[in-house]
């Protein structure tokens, strides 16, 4: 999926105002797939990984679909979400998130 091509939600943490009486919003971003489909993703989680911060994201009509994870960027006071393409920043990612899941899952 490209990193770039995402759209604010009605949770999206942009700094804007929203008013809206919804007791959970979910933040969606719509991302383009390999094959040039728009695809919605909701952010499930983030979790930090030393200095960096990724994202857990679901696809929205589909959540038993596979998740992806995402590094988190800040640019130009917006988040970028970029693709792992580093397997040893992978391997440190997987480590991370399934230590996350083991946590969850004894709370």
């Amino acid at each position: 999926m490209s990193e770039h091509n995402h759209e604010h939600g009605e949770a999206c943490g942009c700094g804007h105002d929203h008013d809206h009486d919804h007791e959970h919003e979910e933040f969606v971003l719509t991302l383009t797939d390999e094959n040039g489909n728009d695809v919605d993703m909701v952010l499930v989680e983030t979790f930090d990984v030393g200095e960096k911060l990724y994202a857990l994201l679901l696809e929205r009509n589909n959540p038993g679909a596979d998740g992806i994870i995402l590094r988190m960027e800040e640019e130009n006071e917006e988040m970028v979400l970029y693709n792992i393409e580093d397997e040893d920043e992978w391997s440190q990612v997987e480590e991370a998130y399934n230590q996350l899941v083991s946590e969850l899952d004894e709370a």
